[in-house]
């Protein structure tokens, strides 16, 4: 992803940032972190407090292999470290989202396959993924989640509605958290084709 497709991203993540702020509830409750995958993963913003973070800008190469599985693996390896689970002494945390971006497929395949059992295994609240463009396979991502967006273009504007879509359904979350509709999310866009 270079060009507009990944200024697009960054000012996703920018309106994104800015919705939650304004959110009472978010800020209370809502911790960012961001992953980069391709031939390298990389933890480009930690576990950082809403109120705290300073977003990074999103790059990436201009080509290159797609280590999605790897990245899966690192991400579940963070997520057992850093969330704390509830216990008769200590309030845990709530569940937590997965919002995945891709514009390609996995380049490990085997890896992706094998992350995926671990990935649900952690009893993330939500996982979305979205299938960003033509080289994009939905298909595989329904292996992970059956919450999957297509975005046949990547421009602006059709990064600005899934990151819209994002931060209502993060806000959503946050609010109903405990409640039994807590993991339902808000209906898309009509201008995004959810996959299911």
């Amino acid at each position: 992803m270079k060009g507009e497709p990944i200024e697009a991203v960054n000012v996703g993540l920018q309106s994104l940032l800015s919705a939650l702020r304004q959110n009472p509830y978010a800020l209370d409750s809502v911790y960012l972190s961001i992953f980069t995958f391709d031939s390298e993963i990389k933890n480009i913003l930690p576990l950082t407090a809403l109120e705290d973070v300073t977003l990074p800008t999103v790059s990436t190469p201009d080509s290159g292999p797609t280590f999605l599985g790897k990245m899966l693996e690192e991400l579940a390896s963070a997520v057992q470290k850093e969330r704390i689970l509830g216990s008769t002494n200590q309030k845990g945390d709530w569940r937590p989202i997965l919002i995945l971006l891709t514009d390609g497929k996995p380049s490990d395949v085997m890896a992706y396959n094998n992350a995926i059992p671990l990935i649900k295994s952690l009893n993330f609240g939500n996982i979305v993924a979205c299938a960003a463009g033509p080289k994009a396979d939905p298909n595989i991502l329904k292996k992970l989640t059956d919450t999957v967006v297509s975005l046949d273009t990547m421009d602006l504007n059709s990064f600005a509605q899934f990151f819209q879509w994002v931060s209502a359904s993060v806000a959503q979350t946050s609010i109903s958290v405990g409640a039994p509709t807590s993991n339902s999310l808000p209906p898309p866009p009509d201008e995004i084709n959810i996959v299911l």
